[in-house]
C-alpha cells in the first residue's frame, strides 16, 4: 500500500524524494501539504481506489492514509 500511496503523493508533491518517505512521515511538516494539497491526493485516491469520501478524515501522517484507503479497500 505504502508504495501504490507514494505513487498518488509524486503526483501531489512531485519535488519530494520518494525514497525518503515512509509511514511515519507528516504530511504538514514533512512534505509541506497545504488545504489544496490534502484535496488533491483525496482525488487522486478516490481515482485510484475507486471509492469516495463520505466523511472529513483528518491524515496527519502518510501511514494514517495506508490504514484509512487498506480499510476502505477491504469492504
Amino acid at each position: 500500500m505504502l508504495e501504490r500511496l507514494k505513487a498518488i503523493l509524486t503526483r501531489v508533491v512531485p519535488d519530494v524524494d520518494m525514497d525518503t518517505v515512509t509511514e511515519s512521515t507528516t504530511l504538514i511538516d514533512d512534505l509541506g501539504f497545504d488545504s489544496l494539497a490534502i484535496m488533491m491526493m483525496s482525488m487522486e485516491i478516490e481515482d485510484a481506489f475507486g471509492f469516495r469520501f463520505t466523511e472529513f478524515v483528518k491524515f496527519e501522517t502518510v501511514g494514517d492514509v495506508c490504514r484509512y484507503v487498506e480499510n476502505k479497500a477491504t469492504k
